[in-house]
This record gives structure tokens, sequence and C-alpha cells, in this order.
């Protein structure tokens, strides 16, 4: 009999001791490269030779513009082309494109594909919903604290524009996937065009002439449980403010670029923003490429 229970027990402790599967990560990458890269010379290839650097596993693309198949290729990734179904795939008048190094599921189309659409993506049997976008930049401010609004006008001036009312027409497909994420993850990212709430708080109140206001262009994300990856990563605004946008000359600095996500079985592990001017050097890994931009970008490495 004790020789029965004995067995038992090494039966059981051995089988609860099979290593736990190692967590996967990949890496995601969310640019706005300012018509299609081709504002200084050989931008392009500065788009390429800036991506390579940053290895990124899916790109989130804004103003790919006609060069987002060229550069895909001479990186290897697969390449969708935001656009309805039959665009060339250089087309020149079209927005949003995304990249992966992974496979490609089904399509994510909308009706407004100049500022949303998507691509499933499937990282080692698991399908992940990816979604490129661009929010209008009207109305826009360089300081905003400056304008004599308290944070209600504030507000309601931001509703007074073309970014406010496209955000209408695409909410519905991001609610839709958002409450779809029990079963198939999502990420987000692209150019907002505007500052977060989470920048705008009671912590930095003090630069924003005491100022918190809740903009709505990311509060709305939020409240559809999307979550910034990079202000939950480095959550002090005064030390990291991640600035993505800053215009030579002016005083306008603002993190308007992002990447979203929604699921638990999703983590972000580190995420990282990088700016410079446009034509400017731009330093990485111990290298410099003319910046072919006027946004900089966001990068956030992720597990599940």
């Amino acid at each position: 009999m004790m020789r029965i229970l004995l067995g038992l027990i090494v039966f059981f402790v051995l089988g609860n001791c099979t290593p736990k599967e190692k967590p996967i990560t990949f890496k995601v990458m969310a640019w706005n490269i300012l018509h299609g890269g081709n504002d200084i010379e050989n931008g392009p290839q500065q788009v390429i030779q800036i991506i390579k650097e940053i290895d990124p596993d899916v790109i989130l693309m804004v103003e790919t513009y006609g060069s987002g198949k060229r550069i895909a290729d001479s990186l290897g990734y697969n390449f969708h082309l935001i656009a309805k179904e039959g665009t060339a795939l250089d087309d020149k008048n079209v927005n949003l494109s995304i990249f992966s190094k992974f496979p490609f599921g089904e399509p994510l189309d909308t009706e407004y594909p100049f500022y949303l659409g998507g691509r499933e993506v499937l990282i080692k049997g698991q399908k992940i919903r990816f979604f490129s976008n661009w929010f209008h930049y009207l109305p826009w401010e360089n300081e905003p604290e400056k304008m004599g609004m308290n944070t209600a006008e504030l507000l309601d001036w931001e509703k007074t524009e073309t970014r406010y009312n496209r955000i209408q027409k695409v909410l519905p497909y991001l609610k839709r996937y958002s409450a779809a994420t029990d079963s198939i993850p999502m990420i987000f990212g692209g150019d907002m065009n505007s500052p977060s709430h989470l920048d705008w708080g009671e912590e930095t109140k003090e630069i924003h002439n005491g100022l918190q206001v809740p903009w709505y262009s990311t509060k709305v994300l939020e409240d559809i449980g999307l979550i910034d990856t990079y202000r939950t990563l480095n959550p002090y605004p005064i030390t990291h403010p991640g600035v993505t946008w800053d215009s030579k000359g002016v005083k306008d600095e603002h993190r308007i670029d992002y990447i979203f996500y929604k699921r638990d079985a999703l983590k972000p592990i580190t995420s990282d923003s990088y700016n410079a001017h446009l034509g400017e050097p731009f330093f990485i890994n111990g290298k410099t490429f003319p910046y072919p931009s006027d946004h900089g970008f966001v990068v956030t490495t992720f597990s599940f």
C-alpha cells in the first residue's frame, strides 16, 4: 500500500513540474513617415534604414503615399495597404498601411480607409487584430493652454473641427473590435494629432497654465478599454514626455503618436519614443541618418 501511495505522489509531483511555455514577444512600431518619406532627398531609403535599425515585427504606418510596398519589399515584410480592393499598391493617395514579419489573416476593412483600417496578424498561431489610424489634424493649436480658455471651453473647442467628426465615423468600428478582445487581442496605433489626457493631469498642470484637460481624442479610446502603452510603462510625463511632434523654432512639443492595446493576455514590456527634426541627423545604434519625417515614432514590445 505504501509503495502505491509513494508512486501516486511521484506521479502527481512530476506531472505538475512540466516547464511553462515561454512567452512570445514581438515589437510594434507606429510611424507617420510624412508624404511617403519624400520630403528629403532619398527619404524612402532613410525610412528603410531607420526601420532596419529598429527591427520591428509589425509596423503601423501613416502617410504611406506610394512608398510602402517598396519599403516593405526591401526589408522583407508582408505588406497590407489599407484601401479599397483593387487599389494599386503604390497609389500615392493612400494614407495607411501595415507591415508584418508574420503571416496575415483577414483584412479588417472600414468605410473610412483614409482614417482607419486593419489586418489580422498570425503570431505563432495566435490571431491578433492590428489597426493603423490617422485622426485629422484640425483643430490644432501649438500651445492650447495659452488660448485663454478653461478646461470646459477647451473641450468644446476640440470638437469644433474635422477631427471630432471623423472620430465619430470610425468609433463604431473601434468599439466593435474592442468588445471582441476576450477572444482576439487588439493593437491600435498611429497619428492621433492630439495631445493625451494622460499628459494633462494634476502632475503637469504647472506647465499647462494650471489646466488639467481630459482631451477627448485620447480619452474616448481609454473609455472603450484601450490602453496607452507608452504612458503605462513611462508613467511620469514630466520626466518622460515622449514628444513625437516638435516643429523647429516653434514651441509646440506634444506627444501625438501612440500605440494602444486591449486584452489581458497581451502585456507591453517596453515602450519608447524617438524624435528628430525633418532633415536633421537622427542617431540610433551608433549610426546617423537624415530624418525623413516631421513626426517621431513609438516602439512597443509586447509579450503574450
